[in-house]
């Protein structure tokens, strides 16, 4: 009798954008909803980004009550949840040299990219509904462009002129938001085209209709 053939684990690479790097699969055997879901996909919603909270309240654009809540937002998220590496050399192989700086939580040791800031999404079009979370700047060897705490880019409606972002990387589901990040090894990095986020998403192509670089 014929043994049965074990299903093998793939991996799945989709451009996000021209030069971009991809998203990682997880196991096409995975049936968890973490193991389909992509930070890029599903409406976009229009995005402010700052470089610190006084630039937010300077551009009003927003509340100063509102950049004040999406700082405090983005600092949680980026402690909680944001892109953990084994190594600085493996983190600034993503974010660029100086980078990265020595982190630690439930005491484990890892290494993460500093805030290049924070991004506001506004959740409902034409309302007074915002959320925010951090944003990460990927160095150019790896695409370049801004990131959110939960992977999704930044990018650029070309109709509008508007920078927007998707809405689930502002406010990802709940069965994403509870997932633990991993810490990536550079092997990780280097099979999954460098995505900085901590945790394993389906990668799958669309949403933003232009490039978001700075």
């Amino acid at each position: 009798m014929t043994a049965p053939r074990k299903r093998s684990n793939s991996l799945k690479l989709s451009s996000m954008l021209a030069g971009a790097a991809s998203l990682t699969l997880a196991g096409c055997d995975d049936p968890s909803p973490q193991a389909s879901w992509d930070p890029n996909r599903g409406e976009q919603v229009q995005a402010f980004s700052y470089k610190s909270l006084a630039e937010c309240q300077a551009a009003n654009e927003v509340s100063d009550e509102q950049c004040a809540t999406s700082w405090a937002t983005a600092q949680k998220d980026d402690a909680e949840k944001g892109p953990r590496y084994d190594a600085r050399a493996t983190c600034e192989e993503v974010y660029g040299p100086g980078n990265c700086v020595p982190r630690g939580q439930d005491g484990q040791s890892f290494f993460g990219p500093l805030l290049a800031g924070f991004v506001i999404g506004q959740m409902l079009d034409g309302g007074g509904s915002y959320r925010g979370t951090g944003m990460y700047r990927r160095d150019d060897r790896y695409g370049g462009g801004y990131y959110s705490t939960w992977g999704g880019q930044l990018g650029r409606d070309y109709g509008t002129g508007k920078t927007v972002i998707s809405k689930t990387s502002i406010d990802p589901p709940d069965v994403i938001r509870n997932a633990p990040p991993k810490v990536q090894t550079r092997t990780s990095v280097v099979s999954r085209g460098g995505f900085g986020g901590g945790r394993s998403y389906a990668s799958s192509s669309g949403g933003y209709k232009g490039g978001f670089g700075g």
